[in-house]
């Protein structure tokens, strides 16, 4: 099975609130997306397909036809509008992220030739993105940024093999990172709200677990969680997971950037 990515884009108004609700509640649920007369996005839309390798032409699907199924429906239902004012699903059902990704899922699923949907990632910003797979579920994913100094060093190796193994980043003085986190949740849509988590709840639980504790600090020197462990980005995706899985209990996936080049997963609850 082999499977290939198609990236597009469109604009779209939309605003999250209910009208049986009073303002302060909706301000409450909401907060500023709950503007009466809407906010807008540059959306980025990745649709992955699956199929087999066609031996005669050497491909899985024209990327054409891809593009005239998305585009078409971007067109018509996406593209250009105020969600809530029309586009028919959006008049009952709040468009956020998680809610857009399932409807776009459900309106494309089946309707590309010679492939199948494999998976949906509708990109908000260059902050938050959700995914939407054959599954029930939605994965919604927060990134955020912190920059801390780290050594490269384990108790357990010798000076020579620690400088063996991690050359520069052994350094006694240490180095820098701009590290990413991304934190993946995972449920579906609520009926009601349209999402899967309070982003604000996100935000507050992440500044109090992971940046109060290493931003702007060096891990060796400055944090508890780092004084005998060596910190590697394995770790430190590990101890993210640690850290923020008892306060979001639908945590599905850790990801951490330690450079563009360098990027780590970490899925706490697989089995080993």
């Amino acid at each position: 099975m082999l499977y290939l990515s198609r990236k597009m884009y469109f604009s779209a108004v939309h605003s999250y609130r209910i009208d049986q609700w009073s303002e302060e509640k909706n301000r409450e649920v909401f907060g500023p997306c709950s503007n009466l007369h809407g906010h807008g996005h540059d959306y980025t839309l990745e649709v992955m397909v699956k199929g087999k390798l066609d031996k005669k032409s050497g491909i899985v699907v024209n990327i054409t036809d891809i593009d005239r199924v998305v585009k078409q429906f971007m067109k018509e239902e996406l593209d250009g509008k105020f969600l809530n004012k029309e586009n028919h699903y959006f008049k009952e059902n709040i468009p956020t992220t998680e809610n857009i990704v399932s409807y776009i899922w459900n309106s494309l699923d089946g309707k590309i030739d010679n492939c199948r949907l494999h998976k949906i990632r509708l990109k908000e910003n260059d902050f938050l993105y959700s995914e939407k797979e054959e599954s029930p579920m939605v994965q919604l994913t927060r990134k955020y940024h912190f920059c801390t100094a780290h050594r490269l060093h384990s108790h357990q190796l010798s000076d020579e093999e620690n400088l063996q193994l991690f050359g520069k980043c052994n350094n006694p003085y240490g180095h820098g990172h701009n590290y990413y986190l991304e934190v993946t949740v995972s449920g579906k849509p609520d009926p009601v709200t349209g999402m899967i988590a309070d982003i604000a709840d996100m935000d507050q639980i992440v500044e109090e677990e992971i940046m109060k504790r290493f931003d702007h600090k060096h891990l060796n020197l400055d944090t508890e969680e780092f004084k005998e462990l060596n910190p590697t980005s394995e770790n430190v995706a590990v101890v993210a997971w640690e850290l923020l899985s008892p306060r979001l209990t639908n945590l599905y996936k850790i990801g951490l950037y330690e450079t563009e080049k360098n990027y780590f997963e970490y899925y706490g609850t697989e089995e080993e």
